[in-house]
């Protein structure tokens, strides 16, 4: 992991968080577009299935503010494991 790897901001931590970097021995993706380019989600322990199904994740910066989703699926490029999921839009 380099340094500009560890000085990225994973999804979910909190503000005051003193370490909101990526931690040792996880697998992270890089989430692509969006209100939350640029951050990272801790994919570790989830199954292909998993990973292919994407995500819904809480931003109070998409187009429905507070309470509302974002959605990002999986690169199509990087296979089974990718190292990005592209955002696909936002949800109330």
């Amino acid at each position: 992991m380099d340094a500009a790897w560890r000085s990225r901001r994973v999804y979910g931590t909190d503000g005051d968080d003193p370490d909101p970097g990526p931690q040792p021995d996880h697998h992270y993706v890089e989430l692509v577009g969006g209100p939350l380019d640029g951050q990272l989600l801790d994919v570790t322990g989830w199954s292909p299935l998993e990973v292919a199904d994407g995500v819904l994740l809480m931003s109070e910066r998409g187009q429905f503010g507070p309470g509302g989703r974002s959605a990002y699926e999986p690169d199509e490029a990087d296979g089974v494991y990718p190292t990005r999921f592209e955002w696909r839009g936002d949800v109330p």
